[in-house]
């Protein structure tokens, strides 16, 4: 991940350096559950502890001759062991160490990816409350539909944050795994005692059926969840985008003082943020493919998934915590112009009334068919005659006979479309929130 995109803490997790010192963290493990079953003597993982030797530098210029990381690894980090240094990485392959060391990592990638949905999850629910009587005008096709909540578009993305923290935790659950079974999994030169041991004190669960490595599935599960958040972190920024275009003006990104949006035009204030969640979301889903690719391994282990996830999973990972910081911000500093959102409905010559109109013609014994057709008929006309829908059926004999002018302009009340979203609030916990007329 290049340095503009990667956030602490979760960079941290994935650096060279605490790389090397979760293989170590495996690998004395391992060796203390060697010390609990009486195969390696008493004190044997302290001194390994104490005197393991954790050199990136020397590592490399070992790996350069063996070409083998593992290999540079455990040489390297042996050095000074002494005799202890037989009981280090005994019975077990490189696979051990490698997958292992991976679900620590993506466990806890994955509890922090998890925090930052909850903080998404608490700003949504405050904007959702926020904007709850602000009324906007609903759009399908891209085209007016009907009068809505603007607080609905919150409770919408709340809602599938929710489900996004489901399928995480469970993905996250199904990395949290690892295995120390020997070169193709069948325990020949390792007790499956020690890995009991070992695993219950990485706080991982054991593969409960392993090769030489690790099943990808878990993984590609885990990338398919991230992938998942990333789409919801798209969906909002094109929302976001949308309601930013000039003729629409009704929300738009955080634009703070001393910024500019283009070299050549000072007027411009672009949705810069909200584009770059829309390509970040591309590369996620990108990431999700190949981890697919990655589950169909020549039997019962080939290397070709490891150059993949050496990129994919610490890119993927720190992709979307950026994705979900920038996100946060968005929706916690987003502009919404309730003004405009007002001034949006004449756009469309109040047309958004147009099934309220139908369904009163209907209930005041005209046929749907009728009713369709008539009120289609006004509603063409108020369009490509640049007319008022409303004055159109003020005029209209058939609706004025059918209910008083009083009677239609309480058609055209825009509140009127909020009246049963209680019951869409209280599903989220939110129905005695504070209501804010924006």
């Amino acid at each position: 991940m290049i340095e503009r995109y990667a956030l602490p803490p979760v960079r941290d997790l994935w650096t060279e350096q605490a790389q090397y010192e979760r293989w170590l963290e495996v690998e004395c493990t391992v060796t203390a559950a060697y010390e609990e079953l009486g195969v390696a003597p008493a004190g044997t993982a302290d001194r390994v502890r104490r005197t393991a030797v954790l050199d990136v530098e020397d590592i490399h210029a070992i790996e350069a001759t063996v070409d083998h990381d593992v290999i540079a690894f455990i040489k390297s980090t042996t050095r000074d062991m002494g005799d202890d240094a037989r009981f280090f990485h005994l019975g077990m392959t490189s696979s051990d160490v490698v997958d292992t060391a991976l679900g620590i990592a993506l466990k806890r990638s994955g509890q922090l990816v998890l925090a930052q949905l909850g903080e998404l999850r608490s700003v949504l629910a405050g904007q959702a409350s926020r904007f709850r009587t602000t009324v906007t005008v609903g759009r399908t096709h891209g085209v007016h539909a009907e009068p809505t909540s603007f607080g609905l578009k919150f409770l919408s993305w709340l809602a599938e944050t929710e489900r996004n923290e489901e399928r995480l935790a469970a993905a996250t659950d199904g990395v949290a795994c690892g295995k120390i079974s020997g070169a193709v999994g069948n325990y020949a030169n390792i007790d499956p005692r020690v890995e009991d041991i070992a695993l219950k004190n990485l706080g991982l669960r054991r593969a409960k059926c392993s090769t030489q490595i690790v099943p990808r599935d878990q993984h590609a599960a885990f990338m398919a969840a991230l992938a998942l958040v990333g789409a919801q972190v798209e969906r909002m920024a094109t929302e976001v985008r949308l309601l930013q275009r000039t003729e629409v003006h009704e929300a738009q990104e955080p634009f703070k003082v001393g910024q500019r949006g283009s070299s050549a035009m000072p007027h411009k204030k672009n949705p810069i943020v909200c584009e770059r969640l829309c390509g970040m979301a591309r590369l996620l889903r990108g990431y999700m493919t190949a981890a697919f690719e990655d589950v169909a391994l020549w039997q019962e282990r080939d290397i070709s998934h490891s150059s993949v996830e050496r990129v994919i999973l610490p890119d993927g990972v720190m992709t979307t915590y950026y994705m979900l910081d920038r996100v946060i911000w968005l929706m916690r500093g987003l502009v919404v112009d309730a003004e405009a959102m007002q001034a949006t409905f004449a756009a469309s010559h109040g047309l958004v009334y147009s099934q309220r109109v139908m369904l009163a013609l209907v209930r005041g014994g005209m046929s749907r068919e009728d009713a369709y057709t008539l009120v289609q008929r006004l509603a063409l006309a108020a369009w490509e005659g640049n007319a008022d829908f409303h004055q159109l059926c003020l005029a209209e004999p058939r609706i004025t006979t059918l209910m008083s002018p009083a009677e239609l302009d309480a058609l055209f009340d825009p509140q009127y479309y909020l009246r049963n979203i209680g019951p869409v609030y209280a599903r989220f916990g939110l129905d005695n929130a504070k209501e804010e007329q924006s």
